[in-house]
């Protein structure tokens, strides 16, 4: 490219904040998608009519997920600034994003994880369950594949907030390409660096939402 065109923007700073995009948003991304499976299996079991029906697990559990869900992200980094600073040991940087991305993107996937699993076919489980399954047969061969397809779509539009989540916190110092974007950008009027970090940012999403729907589409067998 000209550099006439984007005179304030160094190539090498903004593939390093590029990296630290895609670095939080993959190590957040995979522990988000664990620990919502997790939350998400847990509703659906002890909710009304589930295997382990249990209303006041379901509620505390419910409760948990709705409140963490609730908190705008940047409020929720600053109220994790005690736990992040234990935890890292730092409060900047792209390591220290990682406790606020996961706390405020799982529950958020719990939830789609509930609802994609509340989903399967009830005559399926039953069948399964006639048959003498053990627990583990019946979340791993049957509620997991059946629901794949939604819970794929679930974590692609997951992955995508956790893109503009780590963009909302390199705006406090975790770096990455909203760090570039707020400090080099638009604290120093440097409109092109700006305009490069939100280009990437996009690029980024655009290719997360075609994998995402490309295997959606893939393990979609109706």
């Amino acid at each position: 490219m000209d550099d006439s065109l984007f005179p304030h923007l160094k190539w090498p700073q903004l593939l390093a904040a590029t990296q630290e995009t895609l670095y939080m948003t993959g190590l957040s991304g995979v522990a988000t998608f664990i620990l919502g499976l997790a939350l998400g299996l847990a509703l659906f079991l002890t909710a009304k009519g589930g295997l382990f029906q249990n209303r006041a697990l379901y509620s505390v559990i419910s409760i948990v997920v709705n409140v963490f869900r609730s908190i705008p992200f940047i409020i929720l980094i600053v109220l994790l600034i005690p736990f992040t600073k234990a935890m890292v040991g730092t409060i900047l940087g792209a390591n220290a994003a990682l406790p606020a991305l996961i706390v405020g993107a799982a529950p958020f996937y719990a939830r789609l994880v509930e609802i994609a699993l509340r989903e399967v076919d009830k005559g399926v489980i039953e069948a399964t369950r006639s048959m003498g399954a053990r627990m583990s047969t019946l979340i791993f061969r049957v509620l997991l594949p059946e629901s794949s397809p939604a819970l794929v779509s679930g974590i692609t539009v997951t992955l995508i907030a956790l893109v503009s989540y780590s963009a909302m916190a390199g705006v406090i110092g975790a770096g990455g390409l909203g760090n570039l974007a707020y400090l080099e950008g638009f604290q120093r009027n440097h409109n092109d660096v700006t305009l490069v970090a939100t280009v990437t940012i996009l690029i980024i999403v655009f290719i997360i939402q075609f994998i995402g729907d490309a295997i959606t589409a893939y393990l979609d067998k109706r």
